[in-house]
């Protein structure tokens, strides 16, 4: 196999091509600094701060042995100069020197992050990126000890607006280029360009044109300073002050990758989590913008419906009242599972109106046709549609459901956190005479007045369970923020799954206040049924997706020791039926 030598060690690699020398040494552990460099993103090699010496072993040009010096040692003939590691190649029998090793590459890399550094505005304490900068980090690894630049710094304009989302500090760009290659090689919107020359250029998009590209916050992403921040969130919380949970976004089919960030037990920020098999390093702009929801609009409890009124009651109140109006209804109740809820809890809901001999739940689709793009946005507006047709769930027939319901066919609703008024499935007014039992995540939820039973239901950075994209990709989410009356499993999920320890009781940041009061379906459907005099008790959400696993063919292999950080991809039904 092909060998190469970083600083004395001998490292193989496969020879099916020539992998570029960064990141080579980057997947080995071994760092090497750089600004310009993107593994998704062309070489332009302008920052010139991933130098190396590089060489190869001197052969006698006729006998082909090689060359060694007095003590024994193979002489290497070294280019003349430093090289840029991103744009040169790995061969086999290729010598390289980084500045763990090279006092000449110590020294060019001192040099070149003081010429970054001569513009450069000192507003490390006020800048978003600080803690997570590049640019700091690699300073104080690499670069000199003070500036020797006693001039008077470029100035170039701040805080532009160059579209609704992101805004431009120009004064602490180093002209990397990252985010209009991205504009130009990834999203394709060419929506930014480099204006001016020398010390003075920066990012600025055509006059009059706005950086609107539904992925523009991704430039925030790679920027290696912080030149490039988002409008929505800046100056909100420092890097330290969060937490960072990995988990998915909500906002349609795709399950893109993503980590949570939370002060203060508030979701302050959403950023991309690497995945190949889904999003590889990007984010579309709604999936970072959907984060209030998970804040805002919260309710205080559960509420039973009582001299026509809703009113705050316990838990135990709501799950006898969600009960019983299932009881006296029978089986004509009808259960509308949720294709924005977890596989856990809809799978309990099927087990629940199996229970008590009614239909098996149906969902309510939400689709908006020409809103996909091919990439990470989807025509389909939910996570799990996917999770809830492989539970064996149907879409609803709207027609055939309102005759139905104007029938009597149906003496009650229970609905799975979804809201069938907003979605227009029915009219408020035809719900009035109807009990409804409501798992819901806002108080904006148009079903929530004419509810009986309102159970505050935990949303995706609250609880544990399991998700299936479009692409029958299956992916487990772990809370984020904690909720009142917390139980131990989503402790140790949230004890597992962060970073860190913010947000707990013990810190500094935790506020109890931020606290909502809700409860993931898998607590609170099995409570419902244990009113019933039926049993749904389980171990735990991990216990559940087993017994799915276990049970149902479209889940096989699907359990959360498979699924890990990546998830896992699931057997397409097609795939399934050839094979049978």
């Amino acid at each position: 196999m092909p060998e190469i030598t970083v600083d004395g060690e001998t490292i193989t690699f496969e020879n099916e091509e020539e992998p570029k020398l960064l990141q080579f040494c980057l997947d080995q552990g071994v760092e090497l600094p750089h600004f310009c460099y993107h593994p998704a993103l062309s070489i332009p090699a302008n920052c010139r701060q991933c130098l190396v010496e590089v060489g190869t072993p001197a052969r006698d040009r006729e006998s082909g042995e090689l060359e060694r010096d007095e003590d024994g040692n193979v002489k290497i003939n070294w280019m003349p100069e430093l090289q840029t590691s991103c744009s040169i190649s790995a061969s086999d029998g290729m010598v390289v020197k980084t500045h763990r090793t090279s006092e000449k590459v110590r020294r060019g890399q001192k040099d070149n992050l003081e010429f970054l550094l001569a513009n450069h505005p000192l507003d490390c304490p006020i800048c978003d990126q600080a803690g997570h900068c590049p640019l700091q980090i690699q300073s104080y690894k690499y670069g000199p000890e003070g500036s020797r630049f006693e001039f008077r710094k470029i100035h170039k304009p701040k805080r532009v607006r160059l579209g609704p989302n992101v805004t431009l500090d120009a004064e602490r760009c180093i002209n990397c280029t990252r985010c209009t290659r991205f504009t130009e090689e990834i999203s394709g919107s060419d929506q930014l360009t480099i204006i001016e020359r020398g010390v003075r250029n920066y990012p600025l998009t055509a006059p009059g044109e706005e950086f609107d590209d539904p992925y523009s916050m991704n430039t925030i992403d790679i920027c290696p300073v912080g030149a490039l921040t988002s409008s929505d969130s800046r100056f909100q919380a420092r890097a330290w002050e969060m937490s960072r949970t990995p988990s998915i976004t909500t906002t349609n089919a795709k399950g893109s990758n993503c980590f949570y960030h939370v002060r203060d037990n508030l979701i302050m920020d959403v950023t991309p989590r690497p995945n190949d098999a889904v999003n590889k390093f990007w984010l579309a702009d709604e999936d970072r913008l959907d984060y209030k929801r998970f804040n805002n609009d919260r309710p205080e409890g559960p509420q039973v419906r009582r001299k026509g009124t809703l009113q705050s009651a316990s838990w135990e109140e709501v799950h006898e009242a969600a009960a019983d109006l299932v009881r006296e209804a029978g089986e004509k109740v009808l259960f509308l599972g949720s294709a924005r809820a977890t596989v856990e809890d809809n799978y309990l809901l099927k087990r629940l109106a199996d229970a008590v001999d009614a239909d098996a739940p149906r969902f309510i689709p939400h689709t908006e046709p020409g809103h996909g793009d091919g990439w990470l946005r989807t025509d389909d507006r939910t996570p799990n549609r996917q999770g809830v047709e492989r539970l064996g769930f149907r879409p609803v027939d709207e027609k055939m459901l309102r005759s139905q319901l104007d029938a009597g066919e149906y003496a009650a609703i229970y609905v799975l956190e979804d809201d069938p008024v907003a979605s227009g499935l029915f009219e408020a007014e035809d719900l009035k005479d109807v009990p409804i039992a409501l798992h819901h995540y806002n108080t904006t939820n148009e079903t929530l007045p004419v509810a009986n039973a309102a159970l505050p239901a935990a949303t995706v950075v609250e609880t544990v369970g399991t998700y299936v994209s479009e692409d029958g990709h299956a992916q487990r989410v772990r809370p984020a923020k904690e909720i009142k009356g917390t139980s131990r499993i989503l402790t140790q999920a949230m004890g597992a799954a962060r970073q860190d320890t913010h947000g707990t009781p013990f810190d500094k940041w935790h506020n109890d206040q931020n606290r909502v009061d809700c409860r993931p379906g898998w607590v609170s459907l099995p409570a419902v049924a244990e009113a019933l005099d039926r049993d749904l008790s389980h171990e735990g959400p991990k216990q559940v997706m087993g017994e799915v696993a276990g049970n149902v063919d479209a889940f096989d292999g699907a359990t959360y020791d498979a699924m890990g950080l990546a998830g896992v991809r699931l057997e397409a039904e097609s795939d399934r039926a050839t094979a049978a």
